[in-house]
Parts: structure tokens; sequence; C-alpha cells
């Protein structure tokens, strides 16, 4: 269990390689722990997100991209026929908070068209290939999530 910068109380992903990165991205202020570990360095952003049985916050590691002044996460979960627990929860409770590098803000999810996934998936899949083999192992459209900076 970790806290953000209001004291609220967040529950860090249980996978241990997920929870040590986030917990080094965190504690340090976003200095480290900003690209995935391995030979492919991707960018990564820190997301908590709230529960949507259990209203607590969350954390997790996810690679991301640009688009504009927003950030694009993938909800790949490596391909699996399922969709990963936090995307389930952000389609419920669109309400998220980013740290991206050193900084932290409120931000909100939205799932991307048909459309627009198909603009920005090449780049995406630049930023990280295994992407293109994970689409290729499921029948499941594997849906990429637009975040959007709360202003004020």
């Amino acid at each position: 269990m970790a806290q953000d910068e209001t004291g609220t109380d967040v529950v860090i992903s249980p996978t241990g390689w997920v929870a040590e990165q986030a917990r080094l991205y965190e504690e340090s202020g976003g200095t480290e722990g900003t690209t995935i570990p391995g030979p492919m360095s991707a960018p990564c952003l820190l997301l908590d997100y709230q529960g949507r049985h259990s209203g607590k916050w969350r954390r997790t590691v996810l690679i991301y991209d640009r688009d504009g002044d927003d950030y694009l996460i993938v909800a790949s979960k490596g391909g699996a026929d399922q969709h990963p627990e936090w995307y389930l929860n952000l389609e419920v409770n669109p309400d998220v908070r980013l740290r991206v590098e050193t900084e932290r803000f409120a931000a909100r999810a939205e799932t991307l068209s048909q459309e627009e996934k198909a603009r920005v998936w090449p780049h995406l899949v630049e930023i990280f290939a295994p992407y293109a083999d994970y689409q290729k192992k499921t029948e499941r459209d594997i849906p990429v999530v637009r975040l959007t900076r709360i202003k004020g």
C-alpha cells in the first residue's frame, strides 16, 4: 500500500516487477523507473485508477505514447483473451491520476474509436513492437485509451 500526493491510500499492482517499478518511479519523484526494464526501453507512466467494485485506488505501470497533449495507453494484457482489470475499471470510473516522469496530474480516460486507433497504432507498435504480436494472439480487439489532462 502506498499513498498519493493527497494522502489517499493506493494499492500497488501485485505483479512483482510492476510493483517494484511503481515504487521506484513514485519514490524517486519520477526521476527513475520511467522506462520498462529490458532492451526495448519504452516510456512508462504511473496510472492511478479507482476500482469498479471496491472503490479503492490502485496503481499500475503502463507504456505510453503521446498524441498532441494527450497520452495513449494500450490495454494489451500480453495478448490475453480478456481485457486487463485496469481497463475494466476505467470503463466505469474514467477519472484517473497520472505520474509522467516528475509531473502528477488528473486526467480522463476514453477508449479510441476504430478510426483513431488505426491512426495511432503504427506508432504504438514502433514504441513497443510486441503489441503487433499481442493483437495476433487474440480475437479481442485490443483497446487504445486516450488520457486527457483535466485542466484546473
